[in-house]
């Protein structure tokens, strides 16, 4: 038994946030329906690398939708007819959960908001995502996840300071808007779920914006704005409040230290052969060392360059001593600690045969994660879907494909 078995989830998302929402709840154990578009799917079926099957030839599966679907059953409606919108309703009535992210609007021209849904269903938690939110000046702008890492602040700082090589505001290597709003997506939809059965009997409406959860994501950094006045700079890999904790160059590499309190401080300086650093007054401290980054970086930075990356790896563990090497993924899912937890992982595929995935993160010690199913292919679920949740026949569902409604 999975902790959300017995709950069923539409899902009318595209692209990243809601199908990432909607794939951790299918891993926790949702029956999730994931409705697309006749003929051509979710955006994200277009985007990236294809996979490949047992004999090399591709697939029309690509990276960027088999990141983010698994578990799911897809089946394919168009919601701009009648008969596709009657469907929708019907599936919702006895449904617990409704993700959409569509413009701010949309959906109430074909009677599926949250107001319509709920004269069928008013036990559903009806989350919508957003780039801007459901209200406001901004509401009925689209957008992407580049739009809101610049206008959240995030860019502002990440990458290299201003006047020095590769200076300038740099985008974070992945979608982490849609990923950290997909994030708070699951929160409240559990929040709002036990709420329903717990108190009030009645599901709700979540407004989620994806601007407002980057920035809430940056808290931490915002409130060094909020409690000085001054805008954080962008350091690169290094920290403004901490040191050392960023990069440094090695004989054949770099290595990543988080060197978080002065006591592993003095530590580490045993291992460089540096002993009187942690001793010296200007660096002693934190705020000390912070302080005096400038004079204290080269001398680190020259005796770290002078042995290799495993080297020092292999020291500072045995030290106690937080880093790590920089990895590309080739290292990363060879990492013993990785393979260790299983974070790699296969699933059977339609047209693929099988395709490898990232596994879920969590780790429950009574209900644990139940892969029930790979990325589904286009539509492979429409009939098995229809005729188990809705009672449809064959002939009924063979109207609805000649009629272009699935």
């Amino acid at each position: 038994m999975s902790s959300l078995s017995g709950v069923r989830v539409l899902d009318l998302s595209r692209v990243f946030a809601g199908p990432w929402a909607g794939q951790m709840l299918a891993d926790f154990g949702a029956d999730v329906v994931k409705v697309e578009r006749p003929g051509r799917g979710d955006d994200v079926r277009q985007q990236g690398p294809r996979a490949r099957d047992a004999q090399g030839n591709e697939t029309k599966e690509t990276s960027s939708f088999l990141a983010m679907n698994r578990g799911k059953r897809s089946i394919t409606l168009d919601i701009a007819k009648p008969a596709g919108q009657e469907l929708v309703r019907a599936l919702a009535k006895d449904s617990d959960i409704v993700i959409e992210n569509f413009k701010t609007g949309d959906l109430a021209r074909f009677g599926l908001d949250y107001q319509s849904l709920r004269r069928v269903n008013p036990r559903l938690v009806y989350c919508s995502i957003s780039g801007f939110g459901q209200s406001g000046p901004y509401s009925h702008l689209p957008g992407y996840d580049p739009i809101f890492q610049s206008m959240s602040g995030l860019m502002s700082v990440t990458g290299q300071p201003d006047g020095g090589p590769g200076g300038g505001p740099v985008r974070v290597g992945y979608s982490v808007s849609d990923i950290t709003a997909g994030m708070y997506a699951v929160c409240a939809i559990l929040a709002a779920l036990r709420h329903r059965d717990m108190v009030s009997g009645e599901g709700q409406y979540i407004d989620l914006a994806l601007l407002d959860a980057q920035v809430a994501a940056l808290s931490h950094v915002a409130m060094m704005y909020l409690v000085s006045g001054q805008q954080p700079a962008r350091l690169g890999n290094v920290s403004p409040i901490t040191y050392p904790w960023q990069s440094f160059e090695c004989a054949d590499g770099h290595i990543v230290l988080a060197v978080g309190n002065d006591p592993q401080f003095a530590t580490f300086c045993q291992v460089l052969g540096l002993p009187e650093l942690a001793a010296d007054e200007r660096y002693r401290t934190n705020p000390q060392r912070v302080k005096h980054r400038e004079e204290l970086n080269p001398r680190i930075a020259e005796v770290l360059r002078q042995r290799p990356v495993a080297d020092w790896q292999q020291a500072l563990e045995a030290a106690g001593v937080p880093s790590g090497p920089i990895n590309g993924f080739a290292e990363v899912f060879a990492d013993p600690q990785i393979q260790h937890r299983q974070m790699q992982m296969t699933l059977p595929h339609a047209s693929a045969g099988q395709v490898p995935q990232v596994a879920n993160p969590v780790k429950f010690s009574a209900t644990p994660v139940a892969y029930h199913r790979g990325p589904p292919v286009l539509g492979e679920h429409t009939r098995e879907v229809l005729q188990e949740r809705l009672g449809l026949d064959a002939s009924r569902i063979d109207q609805l494909h000649q009629d272009g409604v699935i």
